[in-house]
């Protein structure tokens, strides 16, 4: 039974593959069409009908595109009226995680250093992007730059959750005293036992804050779906239905890991009705030549279709440590099996949290959990924040992050570093 499911699991990543060869070909047709279409209105303005073709045309060349990684796309920025060049700089680098820098083309003084540690659960770091531009005018921003597991080679090794606890304490060290961090959904529990033991060890890395946003920091806390899930399966169950081996085309060929199509699919299927509409928007939105607003659309679906893969061993991991046994809210997290992580140990870093009113994938309660955990903190150190009228994804991306969740982070930050 077991070597069956493993040929089944083996198969089906390997039909995805296929499928998107196969579809090439209407691919490179819609483009063109597409192309000829658009070329022919500057001679003369199209009909409706064939703007419902070029429409349909474009929208049959994005279902059958296969996504590849993003490019960070943040070339300038403004601070105090003033416009700078933004260049991504690798600070460095390991085979799992890429530390990038966002050089302005003229060093600034007195710019606080942000750390803004990004999920690892299916989507490229590029998935911040706002996130980024909305920090560059006043901070020196990093940020972790995770590796999909599909290009690792087996030579490469393992990466678990301790690795990516490792990851996140080396870019913190690099950082340097004095800065802040961000940890965006996945990364909160593994930030969070970072910095404890930093605290513990009195290292100068320290930050002077910490912001977790919509994190599964205890999710007993108002559980959602994916929680449910979790809890209601067993780890054997997500091994056996959930991790898939990379086909042979791949540089990581025979590796084991939770493949990114599936993260997106579970997605989707939770806001099926909500995607349909945004498409069919979007259609009517091409034929009407409602160009900004298309162009919002392609923006943001460019992004979430662009996904990676995550290894076994810390998908399972985050599964069994985070969701299903709750290690860290019940004082039973451990780093490489032995390390208990004292979340007592932290004192002087600042503590907020933002959660989303109708955030359905980290539940209220979820994030701001970690106040309880950390007792240690002053009060006239921490903020819990919730920001109405947005899901998770609203929490680092779009208006309402920009006009009152990011400027709310900064003045917290200022706060604690003054």
């Amino acid at each position: 039974m077991l070597h069956r499911n493993k040929r089944r699991i083996a198969m089906l990543y390997s039909l995805l593959d296929i499928s998107r060869s196969v579809l090439a070909p209407a691919n490179i047709i819609a483009k063109q069409l597409e192309t000829i279409l658009a070329t022919s209105q500057s001679t003369a303005p199209a009909s409706k009908p064939v703007r419902q073709v070029m429409a349909a045309a474009s929208m049959i060349e994005r279902a059958t595109r296969q996504y590849g990684k993003p490019d960070w796309r943040i070339h300038e920025t403004v601070v105090a009226g003033r416009s700078y060049q933004v260049e991504p700089v690798t600070m460095r680098r390991s085979d799992w995680c890429q530390l990038i820098n966002f050089r302005l083309s003229e060093d600034l003084p007195d710019r606080p250093k942000l750390l803004i540690t990004a999920p690892l659960s299916g989507h490229f770091a590029t998935l911040l992007r706002d996130t980024v531009e909305a920090f560059l005018p006043s901070h020196d921003v990093y940020i972790t730059d995770w590796a999909d597991a599909k290009m690792q080679p087996g030579s490469v090794g393992q990466f678990g959750l301790d690795d990516y606890i490792d990851e996140v304490t080396q870019s913190l060290q690099h950082i340097g005293a004095g800065g802040h961090v961000l940890a965006v959904c996945q990364p909160g529990p593994a930030v969070l036992a970072a910095i404890a033991m930093l605290a513990e060890d009195n290292d100068p890395a320290l930050p002077t804050s910490m912001t977790f946003m919509g994190s599964p920091i205890d999710t007993r806390q108002s559980p959602t779906l994916p929680n449910l899930l979790a809890q209601n399966n067993s780890l054997d169950w997500f091994r056996k239905n959930m991790v898939y081996a990379v086909p042979a085309q791949w540089p990581g060929a025979g590796r084991r890991v939770f493949p990114g199509f599936i993260q997106i699919s579970s997605f989707m299927q939770m806001n099926w009705t909500r995607h349909v509409d945004a498409h069919l928007n979007f259609f009517a939105q091409l034929v009407d030549q409602d160009e900004a607003n298309a162009e919002a659309h392609r923006s943001f679906y460019d992004e979430y279709f662009s996904v990676l893969d995550m290894t076994e061993e810390f998908y399972l991991q985050t599964v069994e440590r985070v969701f299903q046994e709750h290690h860290l809210p019940l004082g039973r997290f451990r780093y490489r099996g032995t390390r208990l992580i004292d979340l007592e140990a932290i004192e002087t870093v600042g503590l907020m949290t933002v959660e989303g009113e109708h955030d359905d994938i980290s539940g209220r309660g979820q994030t701001s959990a970690a106040h309880q955990l950390c007792p240690g903190i002053p009060d006239d150190m921490r903020c819990e924040y919730v920001q109405s009228n947005v899901g998770h994804f609203g929490l680092f991306h779009g208006a309402r992050f920009n006009d009152h969740i990011a400027p709310k982070i900064k003045a917290f930050q200022t706060k604690i570093a003054s």
